[in-house]
């Protein structure tokens, strides 16, 4: 009997251990940053502005500016592992669609600076905004602020905050604690996290045409979610399903995609 409880104890002592490791290392695990550039929009053909700006809190934020002959361009928040030089694909795809991109690195990510955060990630968001209102002259109406993943959630903040033409959520999930609890339903997620990125609450208070895309076989972020973000959202609103992973669905899913989104953006946007 004294063993079996000094063995009750030992997992007892050892799953304390693990929630109060994870409880600190919260953001490592919330944030993949990486450093290098490894592709530059040049690679796919592209030619583009470097831009540098800064945030209300002093910190310098490297992104990149893609042109077409569109008045409208779209704001991209990237998800969060690798950085800018990842999207590659992205950018190109919504550059054959005629539209300008302007695509950044958050805090810590890329050659921005800074450590990244919730509140960090919110104010690059607005700092990025302000950048294409100030700097390009671009009205609000112009700009489609566009997600995916952690991105969704960023770009779903802002959206709240402005008043954009038009706003694309993708692969995105409902709250890190939902999302979370989903990830690690062994662990009291919900009473240990730090962070909010409460798309859901965001998503009932966008005003503007939303576009929403996720894919069934998503292995990170459940479709459940999506469903769920859809539901709440107000009109005008249109989901796409996707086929395929997390992170390339909407590439998978090839032309049913490209052309859903396109006719989003005929249907709602005057270019």
């Amino acid at each position: 009997m004294q063993s079996f409880l000094w063995i009750l104890l030992s997992i007892a002592v050892g799953y304390l251990l693990l929630v109060v490791l994870m409880y600190l290392l919260q953001s490592q695990m919330i944030y993949y940053p990486q450093k290098s550039i490894t592709y530059t929009p040049e690679d796919v053909g592209l030619s583009y502005e470097d831009v540098t700006f800064t945030t209300e809190d002093g910190v310098s934020l490297h992104g990149w500016y893609i042109p077409t002959s569109s008045n409208i361009t779209v704001l991209y928040f990237h998800g969060n592992a690798g950085n800018i030089s990842g999207r590659l694909q992205t950018i190109q795809l919504l550059h054959n669609l005629g539209l300008n991109v302007f695509i950044f690195d958050y805090r810590g990510y890329g050659k921005s600076e800074g450590k990244p955060s919730e509140q960090g990630t919110y104010k690059d968001a607005r700092a990025a905004w302000n950048y294409l209102v100030a700097e390009k002259d671009i009205d609000n109406d112009q700009i489609v602020i566009m997600g995916r993943s952690l991105g969704g959630a960023v770009g779903s903040w802002l959206a709240v905050q402005k008043q954009p033409a038009a706003t694309i959520l993708e692969s995105t999930f409902t709250s890190a604690a939902d999302l979370g609890a989903d990830l690690y339903s062994w662990l009291p997620v919900r009473s240990i996290i730090r962070y909010d990125y409460n798309t859901l609450e965001n998503v009932k208070q966008i005003r503007s045409p939303l576009f929403m895309a996720h894919s069934r076989e998503d292995e990170i972020v459940p479709y459940e979610h999506g469903e769920k973000l859809f539901e709440v959202a107000n009109e005008p609103k249109t989901f796409v399903e996707l086929r395929g992973s997390h992170g390339s669905g909407f590439w998978e899913t090839g032309e049913k995609y490209r052309t859903a989104l396109q006719e989003f953006l005929n249907d709602n946007i005057t270019n």
